[in-house]
């Protein structure tokens, strides 16, 4: 089992990783990686801080804890139902990009989900 404080494995992203000495090994893939040299992962909400500005789709700077309006409809993958223009959703936090999803949030009746500032209008 892991500590919380060490990496994963850059080449696998094995949680498995254990220091020696100067050097992080990974028993998975067996990559050895400096541990003097490795800057220390960040989480979702001291990421907040790295990221610029974030823009509704009309321009509108965004900021964590805002409320907003979905604009498309917008389909889940893996889910039957998608999200529909219209909805509003509250309590927004902006987080570093993840495939282009720039917002992290909960709609009623689908959960937590990331979206994109381009399909959303500050309320």
């Amino acid at each position: 089992m892991s500590t919380p404080h060490l990496p994963p494995c850059p080449q696998c992203s094995s949680v498995l990783v254990y220091p020696d000495g100067d050097l992080y090994i990974c028993p998975e893939c067996g990559h050895e990686w400096s541990a003097v040299t490795h800057a220390p992962q960040r989480d979702f909400e001291s990421d907040a801080d790295l990221v610029s500005e974030v823009k509704d789709a009309n321009g509108t700077v965004l900021a964590n804890g805002d409320s907003v309006v979905v604009i498309k409809d917008l389909k889940i993958k893996g889910a039957g139902s998608g999200i529909k223009s219209g909805t509003k959703v509250r309590n927004i936090r902006i987080i570093a990009p993840i495939d282009g999803h720039n917002i992290s949030c909960k709609i009623d009746g689908v959960g937590a989900i990331h979206l994109k500032s381009e399909f959303v209008k500050k309320s």
